[in-house]
């Protein structure tokens, strides 16, 4: 009877279950030797995705040097590394990015502010496609920004947390990029003003 907990079917169902007992999403990752790994969602649907994308990375190919330290956002793979100043820490994150190119900002900025428990406000365009949404949204689990925020030097544009937790590693932001709340604060604690930030 035990040995059955370990055959394929029943080994996924309790692998979910206990996801969901401590509030994670049930995946489970297989590779199959093609650079590939299918994520299973609830035993029945498959997803496959690309991991040789996500991936560490040098930071020389996109920065002259790590003054104030480094953050590079790659869209594509929906990830963000982190470098120190001293290149002593590398940290690599899985983000959500835009859900389009026409809100997809690419190019060189930097951190010019730092909020921890942020409000939101939508833009102007965002409310033009989302008029039943407030114009205002303080700090708390109900705001978009999640627990931290990074302001970049481009209006409206920041690197900042989500409490909704299905975004992350999905097309699924107005511009802005998101990673765990749990993420951005380890990230906040080491980011100062001044940072560089390249989006690709």
């Amino acid at each position: 009877m035990a040995s059955d907990l370990f055959e394929p079917w029943n080994r996924r169902a309790f692998l979910a279950g206990s996801a969901a007992l401590i509030g994670t999403p049930p995946f489970a990752q297989t590779v199959d030797g093609d650079d590939t790994v299918e994520l299973e969602r609830d035993v029945t649907e498959a997803v496959r995705r690309n991991i040789s994308s996500f991936r560490m990375l040098d930071w020389q190919p996109y920065f002259s040097s790590l003054k104030n330290g480094a953050i590079l956002v790659d869209i594509d793979s929906r990830a963000v590394h982190y470098w120190s100043e001293d290149s002593s820490v590398y940290k690599l994150y899985p983000s959500s990015v835009p859900q389009s190119e026409d809100l997809t900002r690419r190019g060189r900025t930097s951190v010019v502010r730092k909020v921890e428990g942020p409000s939101w406000r939508p833009t102007p365009a965002m409310l033009r496609r989302n008029p039943e949404w407030p114009p205002y949204v303080g700090p708390g689990p109900d705001n978009p920004l999640g627990t931290h925020a990074l302001y970049l030097s481009w209006t409206y544009y920041r690197i900042h947390g989500t409490h909704d937790t299905r975004k992350i590693g999905r097309r699924s932001s107005n511009g802005c990029i998101g990673l765990y709340n749990e993420h951005i604060a380890e990230l906040f604690d080491m980011v100062r003003v001044g940072t560089q930030v390249l989006l690709i």
